[in-house]
């Protein structure tokens, strides 16, 4: 290529530089590389044109560019269509109660409430302490010996004393007698889903869970009616 060729596609550099800078772009797109291959046809030495393969080259390398940033458009839209879907069958939730890891709950008293705990390995002993939004110890639920798996457990609404307690959010402190030593252990308690935040960008799904606050989507362990 010639001296001037060399300048005038610095030239076409230059000015990508500035309007990058300016514009917060960070690649070289199909329109700024399409003006620098321009740039060299037009300032080649006559005498000394481009080779068929450097040119060729080239062309390739243009349309390595422009199928990156179809690629890229189709990918998005792909996204976009994914999200939609997502939240539309999120929205599929609302007023439905869900199974997730949590050791809170909103509780009605006055029926019986089911959840479940994960036992590691199997125990001769296992329980459940529930406590009050105030913190005191409303009962505990005896469970004696298990298995290990996922273990349901149940509670009547009563304290210790068998008194109904208010409805209200309760929290379940899970453990088992394993090697000698009490361990707590995970509970999946049920929740009521109130709305649906949508993510911003490719941010999860949340759902919003009466009187529990927020989780992502991908905590649901069981969608129940």
């Amino acid at each position: 290529m010639s001296t001037a060729g060399i300048n005038a596609a610095g030239a076409v550099m230059e000015q990508y530089k500035h309007s990058t800078q300016a514009g917060g772009k960070e690649e070289l797109g199909k329109n700024e590389f399409l003006e620098l291959l321009v740039a060299q046809l037009n300032n080649q030495n006559p005498l000394e044109p481009q080779s068929n393969g450097e040119f060729i080259a080239q062309l390739a390398q243009f349309s390595t560019v422009e199928g990156v940033e179809k690629l890229n458009s189709s990918v998005e839209s792909i996204m976009s269509g994914f999200q939609s879907s997502q939240a539309l069958q999120a929205s599929s939730l609302v007023g439905r109660k869900v199974i997730i890891p949590s050791e809170k709950a909103v509780v009605d008293t006055s029926e019986t409430f089911k959840a479940s705990l994960v036992l590691p390995q199997s125990s001769s002993n296992v329980f459940v302490n529930v406590y009050a939004a105030d913190g005191s110890l409303a009962t505990r639920i005896n469970m004696g010996a298990q298995e290990a798996g996922q273990v349901s457990f149940m509670w009547d609404g009563k304290n210790s004393d068998g008194e109904t307690m208010p409805p209200g959010t309760y929290k379940f402190e899970a453990q088992a007698s394993i090697d000698g030593e009490n361990k707590g252990l995970y509970t999946l308690l049920p929740a009521n889903v109130d709305s649906v935040t949508l993510g911003q960008g490719n941010g999860e799904l949340l759902l919003n869970l009466a009187g529990l606050g927020s989780v992502p989507l991908s905590q649901v362990q069981i969608i129940g009616q």
